[in-house]
């Protein structure tokens, strides 16, 4: 194996050509791969989401992956996504055995005991309602309520307090004065479970800012406090027109909330850090919203302000080198901006 294939593998991991990865050592006949060549092919799959293959590749080499820590996080991942949450923590906790105090690692292993403590206690309360149902017939709707979960819960939360606060169209003085929440996001979508969590409490707010080390802007915070994360209605930031003469601007997917718990949330399992780190993106901020695949993310820059200042907010395309484009002065014109298109 030469080395000028290895450094064309690194290259095209650095520029996202994750096929081309795959397309190149899948040429070379199973028999013929070393172990360096497994781990290339295996982290593209990974980052081509095709996780059940990069788990049959690593799995190829596992005996000479035993005392590798980065073999085991990288089929701790694949099982990880792939929901296999004893297999991923098998491999995780083995990764953290080999190099102690990896912050990825750790972060993984944090996410999957919370989900399955989460899992145990879902499966809890649906005993418990089966428990009651016996006693009394007249408990099923109760039952219903209680094994709620996913975006509805996230979203009869919200609701709940959207019925006390009405809107945002708040006194004068207010971040959000003159903003109607209530008509702003899409909870029908069906995507909205990915991102809608129960509104953040203070202590929740304090421990995300102080992982991402940013202030999140003030008119997000009381956003989020009403509506924590979700899928707007109008989901296009108008640019003006291209050099060609025709509309330019950026489409985005959803908003990430405030929290941990939901894949896109800004500590989630798809937030923004999991963003920056496996997608190259700048880290002078905060991943805000995703976007269409392959058009890039939305961010929060705060080169100019400060971890503690009001950021910007800009586009970084994935396509074009991370072209960066200035989308907003601050969060709240980003917000008030975005038109239904």
């Amino acid at each position: 194996m030469s080395e000028d294939l290895l450094e064309q593998l690194e290259t095209w991991h650095e520029e996202d050509e994750y096929e081309r990865i795959v397309e190149a050592v899948t040429e070379i006949p199973a028999e013929e791969r070393n172990y360096e060549l497994v781990g290339h092919l295996g982290r593209a799959l990974n980052n081509l989401e095709r996780y059940e293959e990069a788990v049959q590749q690593f799995l190829t080499v596992a005996e000479e992956g035993a005392e590798d820590p980065l073999w085991h996080y990288r089929i701790g991942l694949a099982y990880y996504y792939l929901e296999q949450y004893d297999d991923a923590e098998r491999e995780f906790t083995r990764a953290d055995e080999l190099e102690p105090g990896d912050e990825d690692t750790l972060e993984f292993l944090e996410w999957i005991r919370a989900k399955k403590a989460g899992e145990f206690e879902e499966e809890t309360d649906e005993d418990l309602d089966s428990d009651d149902s016996a006693e009394d017939s007249g408990s099923d709707e109760a039952g219903e309520t209680d094994e709620t979960d996913g975006a509805a819960a996230a979203v009869a939360s919200v609701n709940a307090i959207l019925s006390d606060e009405a809107n945002l169209d708040v006194p004068y003085g207010s971040p959000n004065e003159g903003f109607d929440i209530n008509n702003f996001w899409n909870d029908a979508d069906p995507d909205a479970e990915s991102y809608v969590s129960a509104p953040p409490t203070d202590d929740l707010i304090d421990s995300v800012q102080e992982e991402l080390v940013f202030k999140l802007p003030a008119f997000y915070v009381q956003m989020m406090k009403i509506h924590n994360g979700g899928i707007p209605r109008s989901r296009y930031f108008p640019l003006g027109e291209a050099a060609d003469g025709a509309p330019s601007g950026v489409r985005i997917n959803g908003m990430f909330g405030i929290g941990r718990d939901k894949a896109k949330s800004l500590c989630g399992a798809s937030g923004s850090r999991f963003i920056i780190e496996n997608g190259g993106y700048p880290e002078f901020g905060v991943v805000i919203c995703d976007c269409p695949q392959e058009s890039g993310v939305v961010m929060l820059d705060y080169r100019g302000s400060g971890n503690d200042g009001e950021p910007e907010v800009v586009h970084v395309e994935q396509a074009t080198g991370r072209k960066i484009t200035r989308l907003a002065p601050d969060f709240e014109t980003f917000v008030r901006g975005l038109v239904n298109a």
